[in-house]
């Protein structure tokens, strides 16, 4: 995440950092909603999970909050400190590295030639496939597997999810829109895990 976070500053000047929405939000009311509706997304993610999954490892969130390795009968007051370390993060490198690299360099790369919405399609794409990585192969029970069905509806989500942090990019007139929704997605996603799942 430090790398994609860096690699527009390496790469483009000031001009060209601008040209990728790495500008002062001229929207300030739109970054506020922007995190708003991440949450709400991803709360509505964790309960089509539930219903299509149950807390069976084909749900989404069940097989991601297994990789937080939570202990069992953990506290209250230790879930909540390991929950705002685990929200802070979440909502700071992910976001920031990931929006800068797919709403940024890799959406601005093809922008030029084929216009914003095919540009938001290709970068939607390569970030919906690229979180196969949190869920799609997984390992369980020392051996691999591949949930076909619920992986499609993963990709599919994090496909749709993405075209709307390029809207909440386009409707601050800046990346700052962008990361703020991705921000409020993860944030919910965390707390699903750490409070909503059984």
């Amino acid at each position: 995440m430090f790398i994609s976070a860096l690699t527009p500053f390496i790469f483009l000047n000031v001009h060209g950092l601008k040209q990728i929405g790495i500008k002062k939000a001229k929207k300030l009311h739109v970054i506020s909603y922007a995190l708003i509706i991440g949450v709400v997304l991803s709360v509505l993610l964790f309960w089509l999970g539930i219903a299509l999954y149950g807390n069976t490892y084909e749900n989404w969130y069940e097989y991601i909050g297994k990789s937080y390795n939570i202990p069992e009968g953990i506290s209250g007051e230790e879930r909540k400190i390991l929950f705002a370390i685990m929200a802070i993060t979440g909502m700071t490198f992910s976001p920031i590295g990931e929006e800068l690299y797919f709403r940024g360099i890799v959406h601005g790369s093809f922008a030029s030639s084929f216009g914003d919405k095919k540009a938001s399609v290709i970068d939607s794409l390569a970030f919906a496939l690229t979180h196969l990585s949190h869920f799609g192969l997984v390992f369980i029970h020392s051996k691999w597997d591949f949930y076909l069905v619920p992986s499609i509806i993963w990709v599919m989500s994090m496909f749709l999810i993405s075209i709307l942090f390029f809207q909440m990019k386009r409707l601050a007139e800046s990346i700052w829109g962008a990361v703020l929704c991705h921000s409020g997605f993860n944030l919910g996603m965390i707390y699903c895990i750490f409070y909503l799942i059984l």
